[in-house]
């Protein structure tokens, strides 16, 4: 039984950030992470900020919530930049995201959606051919143009957990595997039951995406968070020099390189859930489909082989994030990122931090506040 200051449920991205962040504030720390179907650990590295036709299509009840989170995103990918002159290098570039259309119905889509965009303050420009091709060269001749949100990037994210656990491990905190059951509260702090021990802490946040909703439940608020399975590619090295972030204003797709060369393909195509753990499985379709589609758009990677494919877990909530006191448990504060989680995680951490320090977060989390389920 161990009792640090502050107790972390979830070592992804937001509970290393936030554990960080309260490290170096002076608390103790440990997170207790259950090492299973993390989304940090299988993430492809986006820096999602403009709004993704994807989303938009699966989900047209939560586009407003997305709508109103976008100073949320486009002050989350500024946050990256900073932690990785803190922590990086991370692999990061910030030239921007491009979603590309195909004909005129998709080009109008998007000249609509850069508008409603601009108005929240996203550096957004609807791009003809000719002007991508001073930009992109490489892509197929079937792209009649584009959106760029010049607020978009990528990086690697296998350097940045990997530095960043690193960091949080040099600031004192500790680690813990194991699957939290359940969280209890008293006046006098928290007791949360693993399957391998107990641990009593003076307050908990609970940043432990698919699985947060579980353990709000347990302390009487139901909170939306669902586990989405998803198909990611890895190519070997390109010589063509993709430089945005690429998506497409229909079809579900995101590309980027990272500096070696290699291409990363996701974009949201489905994988089979396999229970919260076992890692979800590869469908042969979405492994055809992912890989076929990256290969109009740019042909380049037609020819070049994918060496490596995987699958994980994606949380959706009901679009906006998560963040603040739960009501009626002020000692436990929620820390999970809306669509796009892996892109929101260090600056939700940090204003998830900034609500158990009573401290002034880097954004307002009001209109987050978990408040709404009770």
């Amino acid at each position: 039984m161990t009792r640090p200051d502050i107790l972390v449920v979830g070592g992804g991205i937001v509970g290393q950030v936030t554990a960080i962040t309260l490290a170096q504030e002076g608390a103790g720390v440990t997170i207790v992470d259950a090492a299973q179907n993390a989304g940090s650990t299988a993430n492809a590295g986006s820096l999602h900020v403009q709004m993704q036709s994807r989303f938009m299509r699966l989900y047209p009840d939560q586009v407003p919530n997305i709508e109103a989170s976008l100073p949320l995103y486009r002050a989350a990918a500024a946050e990256w930049a900073t932690l990785d002159q803190t922590h990086g290098p991370f692999d990061l570039v910030r030239k921007g995201g491009l979603m590309l259309a195909e004909t005129a119905d998709q080009l109008a889509f998007l000249e609509q959606k850069a508008e409603r965009e601009a108005r929240q303050g996203l550096d957004v420009e609807i791009m003809n051919r000719t002007a991508l091709n001073r930009i992109a060269p490489w892509l197929s001749p079937n792209i009649i143009g584009a959106e760029l949100c010049r607020d978009e990037g990528k990086l690697n994210p296998l350097a940045a957990n990997t530095r960043l656990r690193s960091a949080a491990k040099a600031l004192g905190v500790q680690f813990a595997t194991d699957h939290i059951a359940e969280i209890e509260t008293t006046e006098t702090g928290i007791t949360a039951h693993g399957a391998n021990s107990t641990y009593k802490a003076d307050r908990v946040v609970i940043a432990a995406a698919w699985g947060a909703g579980r353990l709000a439940a347990g302390l009487g608020v139901t909170i939306p968070t669902a586990a989405e399975p998803l198909h990611m590619n890895i190519t070997e090295p390109c010589a063509t020099e993709i430089n945005h972030l690429v998506q497409h204003a229909e079809r579900s797709i995101t590309l980027k390189q990272f500096h070696t060369g290699q291409i990363v393909i996701g974009g949201g195509w489905p994988a089979r859930d396999r229970g919260e753990r076992t890692p979800p499985e590869v469908l042969a379709p979405s492994l055809l489909g992912n890989v076929a589609l990256a290969a109009r758009l740019v042909p380049a990677i037609g020819a070049t082989r994918v060496i490596r494919t995987w699958a994980g877990i994606n949380t959706t909530t009901d679009g906006a994030s998560i963040i603040g006191h739960l009501p009626g448990a002020e000692r436990v504060v929620m820390a999970i990122p809306g669509d796009a989680g892996y892109t929101l995680g260090p600056l939700v951490a940090r204003m998830a931090a900034g609500c158990v320090l009573g401290t002034d977060p880097p954004h307002d989390p009001a209109p987050f506040c978990p408040r709404r389920f009770a």
